[in-house]
């Protein structure tokens, strides 16, 4: 099978002939990148080429996002782009919903076209939904408030955004069909969601069924991007029509086994323990032996539950990539 068709058939609940995908759903960390090139990596690799490097099958994605890159920048890191209110967001506008803010992500799509005709690549994209993107604009902390300050605008914001992304994300089906999206959130922490299941449905749930249906449509997996423990947010994503989710940590006390048995028909990437790839090869076994029996159920692509860490050496990595292939097989074969 080519590595276009196993994810398809992953996604789609059915076991590939010959062995799931063996992935990386995100970019290493540079500071993970710049250790490794100090034990021996290749300098300068791209995203795809690092993939092909530890013998990944690349599954390649773009972001679609709707602020243009000469858009005010906040002063810290998660502070506001935005001066507070109505007026705030009339001023913001004229650098949000552009069409030639997406024309990047188009001709990406463009040019992957052929790599994902032939089945070389799997192709999805990621986008910012209802909690990040508003996040964008309050900033961290006065979105938190935004719900109570100013609903009225939130839902305005939200509304503007899904459509935008329908407008550009017509655009890219013009071009490609992707095996699977991601909405990015980032909701939770390590003890559940940052928001109430009333706020989700008042706020947020009018956004995805604006865009959830358009993307299933075109025969695309929803699948939901948020760290933390999200195990408490299924409920409330299927109500959304929101497939699956990744990456699933650990260290927040996910357990896929769990969800499996309470959603069978829930969609999972990610999952794979990465604290573990600080501590020996023994340590890593032990996880893939954990995951096993939910991977033989199918809708289940496994990973770093997120990005590899620094302290995790370059030898121990293609370790991991090894345990990666022999647990995909066996997922498949035993």
């Amino acid at each position: 099978m080519t590595n276009r068709e196993r994810f398809r058939a992953v996604f789609n609940f059915e076991m590939p002939d010959d062995r799931l995908p063996v992935a990386e759903w995100a970019p290493w960390w540079n500071v993970t990148v710049e250790a490794w090139n100090k034990q021996g990596l290749p300098e300068g690799l791209s995203w795809y080429e690092m993939a092909r490097y530890f013998d990944l099958d690349p599954n390649i994605y773009g972001r679609l996002t709707a602020i243009s890159p000469d858009a005010p920048t906040p002063k810290f890191n998660g502070g506001p782009i935005m001066e507070e209110g109505e007026e705030g967001y009339e001023k913001l506008l004229p650098y949000l919903y552009k069409d030639s803010t997406a024309d990047g992500y188009i001709e990406f799509y463009r040019q992957l076209k052929p790599y994902h005709e032939s089945g070389e690549v799997a192709v999805w994209y990621a986008m910012d939904g209802a909690f990040w993107f508003p996040r964008s604009l309050f900033g961290i902390e006065p979105h938190l408030y935004s719900f109570y300050d100013y609903p009225d605008l939130y839902k305005r914001i939200t509304n503007d955004l899904a459509e935008y992304q329908i407008k550009q994300l017509e655009r890219m089906y013009e071009i490609v069909t992707p095996e699977f999206m991601a909405v990015s959130e980032d909701m939770s922490y390590n003890n559940g969601p940052m928001i109430s299941e009333d706020c989700f449905d008042e706020f947020l749930l009018p956004y995805y069924q604006k865009v959830v249906p358009f993307i299933k449509e075109h025969g695309t997996k929803v699948l939901l991007d948020s760290d933390g423990e999200v195990s408490k947010m299924i409920p409330w994503l299927q109500r959304a029509g929101i497939e699956g989710v990744m990456p699933l940590e650990r260290k927040a006390g996910v357990d896929v086994t769990a969800i499996r048995e309470a959603y069978p028909d829930f969609l999972l990437f990610g999952a794979f323990d990465k604290m573990t790839m600080r501590e020996s090869d023994e340590a890593m076994k032990k996880e893939f032996q954990r995951l096993l029996p939910v991977l033989k159920t199918g809708g289940f692509v496994p990973g770093v539950d997120h990005q590899t860490p620094p302290d995790c050496p370059l030898e121990r990595y293609k370790k991991y990539v090894e345990m990666l292939k022999e647990y995909a097989v066996k997922a498949v074969k035993e």
